[in-house]
Formats: structure tokens, sequence, C-alpha cells
């Protein structure tokens, strides 16, 4: 790999210049070879039993790292990261979510009236929160652990890497505040994070990813779009370049996620579109969190001075489900 232009030793701790910080740039760029190559060095299939495959690395997670988790609660501050639900059409929310009232309680019936409601959403998308289970992502037809995509999802869902397979996640929770690092309000559409910025992130704020921890980038997105507006993310939005996928690989992170979708966009690699997606859940067998809103996380670090914590994900149990929905939680 040293020859490979997404990885140079002699850069690998070098904190990224004045220019790129202030400036997107979603480079360097690499061809569908060279990211084949990338993908073949990160690929963690066979790493777990069949039993437990389509859990991929949330098998990392055992009782003990949920326990150690436990112990960075200090305060009790208690930090939702769930979007509001979403039903208003815009740039950034293409298929809106449904929420209407069912029953008003106005019908004649025995007291005490009732009253109900209906949700529905496609979510995924860039309008909801949520979370990408295993059968979310194939590439080049197989989605992790090497089974063939239309083997194994079909009309009535997927029978493996279903949502369900997952159920609930509590382990040591990671902030990579980028904004805060560089001292700027928010990284621009368009800016790759590499893993020279990871390990400066750490650096700066104090924390080292382990195994089993979940890691939450934060490039600003929300703030932006609350001082600026909306816009289309789908063509461009700060996250991961794929170079630092190897050192996520090698922490062993069990969860992956920002507010964003995690992939810079446009995207550098030729002829495709989410190329973190495919590393994290294809090639290592990572989940991904979508859409969360860090803002009020990034606060609540600040003050608290630490950038770690109990993170409490639930998804919904969705029999062959690739994805749910999800309110993560922070507890500092």
């Amino acid at each position: 790999m040293t020859s490979s232009p997404y990885y140079s030793p002699s850069a690998s701790d070098r904190v990224p210049d004045a220019h790129r910080r202030s400036a997107p740039d979603n480079g360097p760029a690499l061809t569908r070879e060279e990211f084949d190559a990338l993908f073949d060095t990160v690929r963690a299939w066979g790493r777990w039993s069949p039993e437990d495959a389509d859990r991929g690395a949330w098998n990392r997670v055992t009782p003990e790292h949920s326990r150690r988790a436990t112990g960075l609660v200090r305060t009790g501050t208690t930090v939702p990261m769930a979007l509001p639900w979403n039903t208003v059409p815009g740039p950034d929310n293409g298929k809106p979510a449904l929420h209407y009232m069912s029953d008003l309680g106005d019908v004649e019936a025995p007291e005490p009236s009732c009253h109900k409601d209906f949700i529905a959403t496609d979510y995924h998308g860039k309008g909801v929160s949520h979370l990408d289970a295993l059968s979310h992502i194939a590439y080049r037809g197989q989605l992790y652990d090497g089974r063939t995509a239309r083997e194994v999802v079909d009309a009535a869902g997927a029978r493996f890497g279903s949502v369900s397979a997952l159920g609930p996640l509590v382990t040591k929770g990671v902030l990579l505040d980028l904004p805060a690092v560089l001292g700027v309000d928010w990284l621009e559409p368009g800016t790759a994070v590499h893993a020279a910025d990871v390990r400066a992130a750490e650096k700066a704020l104090g924390v080292t990813v382990d195994d089993g921890d979940a890691v939450l980038l934060r490039s600003g997105h929300f703030r932006r779009r609350a001082e600026l507006g909306a816009w289309n993310p789908d063509a461009a939005s700060a996250g991961l370049h794929v170079d630092a996928m190897p050192l996520l690989a090698r922490r062993g992170i069990a969860l992956l996620g920002g507010d964003g979708d995690s992939d810079v966009r446009p995207s550098p690699v030729e002829g495709l579109h989410s190329p973190v997606h495919a590393l994290a859940i294809t090639a290592m067998g990572v989940p991904l969190l979508d859409n969360l809103d860090l803002e009020a996380l990034s606060a609540a670090c600040a003050q608290a001075g630490r950038y770690e914590f109990l993170l409490v994900v639930a998804p919904l149990n969705i029999p062959g489900g690739t994805g749910s929905p999800v309110a993560p939680v922070a507890v500092l």
C-alpha cells in the first residue's frame, strides 16, 4: 500500500494545512482499481461465526464493553441526537416522512376519548436520523461476509444482515468534533476528513478510538443549515475520505455515524457514489448512523471538557429491514 495515492506513511501524522481546512477539498481522487484494493485491505469477512455474521462489528461490543461504557456517566446529562420527524419537502428531504392524525377523539364513543396518529417514512435519505444495517449496501453484487445480495434480499426483505439481527447497542461513543478542533463553525460541504484529521482530532480532544467504540463525526452540518439554509447533501457534503477507513478498521470500531452520512461528496472515487458506505458496511461489517443532529452533543462535550460518553442506540425490531429510524442518546 505504500505506493498508493490513498496512503502515505510520511504524511500519516501531518495536521492538514490551513488552505485545506478553509477550502472544500474532497481529494485525492481514486480509480476503481485503487478503491478495490483498499476494499480488500479492510475487508473483515469470516471474522464472525455464521450465526453471528449478520451483526458484523456489533459483535465486538460484549457485555464487558457495555459495563465499562456506563463508567463514563458522571453528570447524567442526556443528549438526544435524532432530527425532528420531517414532513416538509426540501433539497435535503426528497422523500418527506408522513404524519397525520388518524383519530381526533370526536367520534361518539364511551369516555375517555382517544387521539391517534399515523407515521411512515422512506428513511434511507437525508431527512430522517436512521441506522443502516448490513443488508443496506452491496458492492460487486455482495453483502458483508460475501453473501450474494440477490440470493438473500428480495421483495420480502433481507434474510441476512437485517436490522432485527442487530438489537440495541450500548457502548462508548467518541465525538470527533472537527469544527471544534479547527476553530471554525463548520466544515464546508465537499470537505474530506482524512486519517490524519482523525488522529489530530483524537489528540486535540483527548480521546482515543478503541475496539468496540462508536465513532461520531461532527462536520457542523446542521449549524450551517440553520444559518445558511438547506442544500442538497447528495451533491456536496463534508465527510470521511476513504483513506480514513484503514485507521478505523485497525481500531476495531463497532459503529460509525455523523451529522451527514459519513461519505464526503462529491465522491473521490470514480463511478462510486458512496465509497465509505461500501467500505464500512460491506467490507468491515460496520453499521452506519446517518443524519444525526450533533450540535447539542458538541456543546455538552465542550462544557464537560470530554468527548467520550455512553451511547445507546436501539433500532426498531423490523424483521427483514435494511435499517431503521433511530433516536440515539448520549449520556455524559
